[in-house]
This record gives structure tokens, sequence and C-alpha cells, in this order.
């Protein structure tokens, strides 16, 4: 079949779409920027449509001789995500519809009790559904709990509040029951639901071998972890705001997004009826430390598929930067700096590759910290985002507070901030030959500010460039040459 897979720049979509390849369908990805699916590796083997769910005049191509589409992107993270997903949803079921596409495919959240309120995540979710149902195109909706895999939201929060908290003082939630599910049996159930009779038109919950309660589920990660057993206090007054807040600042997920998620899990998330076995019998759901030891294998081994920070950044709408920055009309503030290398353009370009994450920023670590620190408190996404993979980039993936907007192999990495700070700003770094065997190190920051705040912003951490920016550039060549037999 022809499946056309919206949300592969993110965590579901980006696993799914190489593996329906592998079980012989054609796969055509819908993306806002074809470029973002640019460096995946099974990016040749799929035909990349530029589209755009928000507007429906974009969209006709991209269905067009269609048999299956997946609806797999959200807008968790940005204020207003309820409409945002609702109008994606709408313009997703009308193009589906006209296109004559067979069967709809949409991975939800669980349905909460009807005597309880929904949170607005799991009210945004139960909305989608609703609509993918009414479109006409007989649609299967699976309702997934908390998903266990390398890089996953819930499992990053799960396990940087167990790793590091070894006493907790916790909500009210944690003793709610949770089923949760394997992230390879979510894409098993994925994968079946295209080949299901067109009669088949329903909500399925699907989950994992075991219920548990939150407070179940951190103890049982320390026991696969090796970890001492952890002390966990349960507290009435913490809300789940407060405990939001708490989760941003321990775990690399931002506010914004664990707002949302956490405000989810006051309600129970168990499966009511495994209807989804009969119509796709195959093994067995995976137990809760399995899937915890499968996602530490990927972890430890540096084979992290996708993480949720690939899905499209806080601010997606943000504008490339132009070639010659000039073209603002104002002002636009640079910070430039060159250094020669005794050592090959290859072995300077491994080490800017390397940059972030665990191999930090190579200038004054107490600054990056505290500034990143920063970030957390004003809801930002700091520095915790770290890296999908310890030498390698792609296009699109988050870089501790930075997207990686441009990577020429050899050459050039660019990256865009997305922190908190009144403008936009990128950090370009390039490996150029001398020539001579050596190379030259080019480290270019770039800055335009909004408004008044951000000509202020940059006057007052123009005094910290020096140290930070010259120490970088000079640490890297460093690097470099060492590494390099320089």
């Amino acid at each position: 079949m022809r499946c056309l897979v919206t949300g592969a720049t993110g965590y579901i979509g980006g696993r799914l779409a190489p593996r329906l390849l592998e079980a012989g369908h054609e796969v055509r990805c819908l993306a806002r920027s074809a470029g973002r699916l640019r460096d995946v590796p099974w990016a040749g083997r799929t035909e990349i449509v530029e589209a755009d769910l928000s507007r429906p005049e974009t969209l006709p191509a991209a269905f067009e001789g269609v048999d299956v589409a997946y609806f797999l992107m959200h807008s968790l993270g940005r204020p207003d995500f309820e409409r945002l997903d609702r109008e994606a949803a709408e313009n997703f079921a009308a193009a589906a519809r006209a296109a004559g596409v067979r069967r709809i495919i949409y991975l939800g959240g669980p349905e909460p009790p009807a005597h309880e309120r929904p949170s607005a995540h799991l009210r945004s979710r139960a909305e989608v559904a609703r609509i993918l149902l009414d479109s006409g195109v007989p649609t299967v909706v699976l309702r997934a709990p908390v998903i266990i895999g390398s890089g996953s939201a819930s499992f990053e929060m799960l396990r940087y509040l167990t790793e590091r908290l070894p006493v907790m003082v916790t909500p009210r939630w944690v003793k709610n029951r949770i089923q949760p599910i394997a992230v390879r049996d979510v894409l098993r159930y994925l994968i079946g639901a295209a080949g299901l009779p067109p009669e088949v038109s329903r909500g399925f919950d699907i989950g994992g071998a075991d219920v548990l309660t939150y407070t179940q589920m951190m103890q049982g990660y320390a026991r696969v972890a090796g970890l001492p057993r952890r002390v966990i206090v349960p507290l009435r007054p913490l809300s789940p705001w407060l405990s939001a807040h708490w989760v941003g600042l321990i775990t690399p997920v931002p506010n914004s997004i664990a707002r949302p998620l956490v405000a989810s899990l006051i309600h129970e998330a168990v499966a009511h009826e495994n209807d989804i076995a009969e119509l796709l019998p195959g093994p067995p759901p995976l137990g809760f430390d399995e899937a915890v030891r499968l996602a530490l294998g990927k972890i430890r081994d540096a084979d992290v598929e996708t993480r949720w920070s690939t899905a499209s950044g806080l601010n997606p709408s943000a504008e490339p930067l132009p070639s010659d920055p000039d073209w603002s009309g104002g002002s636009v503030y640079v910070d430039e700096r060159s250094r020669p290398v005794h050592a090959s353009a290859g072995d300077l370009w491994r080490v800017i590759e390397g940059v972030g994450g665990e191999n930090g920023w190579y200038s004054f670590p107490l600054a990056w910290s505290v500034r990143g620190w920063l970030d957390r408190l004003a809801g930002g996404v700091g520095l915790r985002r770290g890296r999908r993979d310890a030498q390698r980039l792609r296009v699109g993936e988050a870089l501790d507070w930075w997207r990686v907007e441009e990577i020429e192999p050899g050459t050039l990495l660019r990256l865009r901030a997305e922190m908190r700070v009144p403008g936009r700003a990128w950090l370009e770094m390039r490996a150029e030959p001398d020539g001579n065997g050596g190379s030259v190190y080019r480290q270019r920051a770039v800055f335009l500010p909004r408004g008044l705040g951000g000509h202020l912003y940059w006057a007052s951490v123009l005094p910290f460039h020096g140290v930070v920016f010259n120490g970088m550039a000079r640490n890297i060549t460093r690097t470099a040459e060492a590494s390099g037999g320089g």
C-alpha cells in the first residue's frame, strides 16, 4: 500500500516510516520542510512532499493516490495546541476524504472515566479522534498510555526523575494506575492497523503487559537500572501545575511540554478492552521491565533512532538565517572569530560535529550551566536536551538549547537558538582547509534583536562574549590539534 505519514520528523513518525518500508509498503512523508528529513537514513527510499496541515490548499498533492494516511502530528508545547490540532485534524480529514483514502490511522491518548474532567492534553486527543472517526473514511484510533522507549518524552521524565532523585516528595497522582506500553508494540499495532478490513472503524485501547502505579514504575526503573530503591513520599498539596514546574527543572522536558503531560497523569490510564489482539494477533505486548531494559540498552549503545525533541521546535515558524543577515534592514549583531588549526579540516570537523551534550561547549562550563538553568526557570528548554547521537548530527535535531538548522558535512554546522531570548540567534562553526595540510576554524554568532529588550539583552551579554566565544574557539581548535596529533 501507499502510506502517507505525517509527523515523520517526530518521535513515532520517524520510527514508523522505515518500518513501513521494511513491511513492503510505499511511504510518502508530509513535512513543512523537506530539509528536515534530508539526513535520516531512510530518506532516499521515501517520497517527501512539502505541505502544511494548517494550509488546506497544500494538501491535495500529498494525499493523491494514498491508501493509508497516518495522523501522528501534534502541537504539544505551544500555548494554543488544542486549536492547532483541531484545525490540522479537520484539514487532514477533508483532504483524505477528497482523495479517496481507504483508511486513516491515529495514535491518540487514553480516555479518562466519564465522571472526570479530562486534562487539556487528553481532551485535545479525544477531539482529534472524533474528527477523524467522523471523516467518512474508515479510521482506527489507537489509544496509548505512557510509551516506554528510548527518547520518548514520557520515558525521559521517568528516567531523569528516578536517576536524579533518590528521595522524592511527589503529588498524589503517583498512586494512579497506568498500563505503560513499549514503543515497539505501538509500532506493531500502527503497522498492523493498515491491513484491517474497511468495516473496522473505531477506537482501540492498547497497553503493555503490566498495570502499575507511577510509584511502581519509578521503583521498577530503579531496579532495572541497578539503582537503590527510591524513597517516595506522596504529598497531597502538590498540584499538577507545581509538579510540572518541578519536572521541568529536573528533566530535559521543558515546562511547556511537561505541564500537559503531568496534567494527564491525574487520570488513570488503563486499557478497558483488548479487542485489538483479536484483529491483530501476534506476540503478547512486552512487560514494563523488559521495555525499560530495551530502552536503556538503546541509550547505552548510542542507538536512539528518534527523540521527543526531534519534533519541530517550540517556534516552528522561525525563519532560517539568510546568507547575508543585512536583509533585515535593522540591527544585526555579529560576533566573528577565526583561528588557524594545526590539524586537518577533517579532524577539526569531528570536534565541531561532536559539540554539545556530554562533550559540552568547550568554554566556561559554569556560564553555560547558569544560562541553561536561567532558561529552565523561564520555562525554556535549557541545556539538558543533549544529543541523540554522540558523534553524528542531522538537520532538524535538537542539540541542547539549539536546533540544527544546516549541515554541510565536513564544512559547516549552523545552529538556531531555541532558548528564551528577545530576538533570534544563530551559531555557525566552519572547518576550512588552509592548503598546507592544516585548517582554519571560523565561528560566527548572529543575533537579530526584537525591540528594545533585544538590544539591551545583547549589551548585557557582550562583556561575556570575549570569555565564552573566544574560549570556545580556542578550546575547539586545541581539541582538534590534540586529536589529530598536531
